[in-house]
């Protein structure tokens, strides 16, 4: 039996192996032009589905890198203006030492006054300060309210408490930034867990001190009284404390001596000088003050005439007052200041890990996409001879003929 091809038949075939032939010469030349081995997802479906999530999850981590530098410029600002306001706060302790001179006189302390007045308004200014974009650094979430107003009494804070926050890595988000209140208004009174005052109106020369706490389960956190009287010939100085809470008096005519230890309530504190008939001082339960305040009661305090033993311990007393508490405003702005440098910190750590990543995602992507070149050129130099072989036979067999060998 004999097989016969028709003319037809052996063009077709022809055709079609040529066509092949140079589709996949046209493949290995893309893919040696653009150094790829996937060209489509046919090529590779189960490769293609990795290096696509590779692909998504480093331009998460490039966003994340895009966070970071945003949150390190946020926090870089809020670090600077909270070293501005600690340089401040450093300066006005100074100026309480300094008018604590004894020989200072009423004037001295109104001039000290006014440069208290010119801290108050940089320590505003630092309080109120912007980013350069119109953006508040203390306001909260409220970014285009000014934090805080001048008042007659300190400042009023009309932010919120908000943290700004930026995602900064897959499992972190960190805050950018701080409240004023946070910031400026979180400051106990007193030793941080009472204050000791003097009543207004003492006539006598006693000044009571901080005091400390002895035993913190005794402690009730009830408002006190201490409450002065001389009577006698010779006079003889007793004092009763009374719980203003309970109104219950828990020590009655104790005899007074100057500089012992008053203590009730796991409570201690003395008062030194000579208390006069009426005199009382007070113990209340720590508060939270704004500086502004605390600064505000300062300057008020230096302007206020300090004549004779009562006006002398008037001024001694409030200058304790402000000093501790001015200590506490600046402990809690380096609390705050120390979490911001923590931040700034771990930003700087998440960079590293962040970019370490990256180098993983194009590792593994390289590997998955990438072609190798010296494998492609030789299977392009091997298409193109098959290539070459195939067109060279198809013209041979294309040109066979009966009439040529008809003489």
């Amino acid at each position: 039996m004999t097989l016969r091809i028709s003319t037809n038949a052996i063009f077709q075939a022809g055709t079609t192996q040529i066509n092949t032939l140079q589709s996949q010469m046209a493949k290995t030349q893309m893919q040696l032009s653009t150094n790829k081995r996937m060209l489509t997802a046919a090529d590779d479906p189960i490769g293609s589905a990795k290096a696509l999530e590779l692909t998504q999850s480093q331009s998460m981590n490039t966003q994340f890198g895009t966070n970071r530098t945003n949150a390190s410029s946020s926090l870089s600002m809020v670090d600077k203006t909270l070293q501005d306001v600690t340089g401040q706060l450093t300066d006005i302790q100074s100026l309480i030492v300094t008018a604590g001179n004894a020989g200072y006189s009423d004037s001295d302390r109104a001039a000290l006054a006014t440069e208290l007045e010119g801290r108050m308004a940089d320590l505003l200014g630092a309080a109120n300060t912007t980013d350069g974009t119109g953006t508040y650094l203390f306001s909260g979430y409220k970014t285009t309210t000014q934090p805080f107003t001048q008042t007659p009494t300190g400042a009023t804070y009309q932010g919120d408490q908000g943290q700004r926050t930026l995602q900064v890595g897959s499992a972190r988000k960190m805050a950018i930034s701080e409240s004023g209140s946070a910031v400026f208004e979180a400051n106990v009174t007193g030793n941080g867990t009472f204050v000791t005052q003097a009543t207004t109106g003492n006539t006598g020369s006693g000044i009571i001190a901080p005091g400390a706490v002895t035993d913190t389960s005794q402690l009730t956190g009830h408002d006190y009284s201490i409450a002065f009287a001389v009577t006698g010939t010779p006079a003889a100085t007793t004092y009763t404390v009374t719980d203003n809470t309970t109104g219950a008096a828990l020590q009655s005519d104790q005899p007074y001596t100057a500089g012992a230890a008053i203590a009730f309530d796991g409570i201690s504190f003395d008062i030194k000088g000579a208390p006069a008939d009426g005199d009382s001082f007070g113990v209340q339960p720590s508060q939270k003050q704004s500086v502004f305040t605390t600064i505000t009661n300062l300057i008020q305090t230096l302007r206020s005439p300090a004549s004779g033993d009562a006006g002398k311990a008037a001024l001694t007393n409030n200058l304790n007052t402000a000093s501790l508490n001015m200590k506490n405003a600046l402990d809690n702005v380096l609390t705050v200041q120390a979490s911001v440098g923590s931040r700034m910190k771990e930003v700087d750590s998440l960079d590293s890990t962040g970019s370490d990543l990256d180098i993983q995602y194009q590792t593994s992507l390289s590997g998955l996409q990438d072609l190798d070149m010296v494998k492609a050129i030789s299977l392009y130099t091997q298409q193109q001879q098959t290539l070459q072989a195939a067109q060279v036979s198809f013209k041979t067999m294309s040109g066979l003929s009966l009439f040529n060998y008809i003489s």
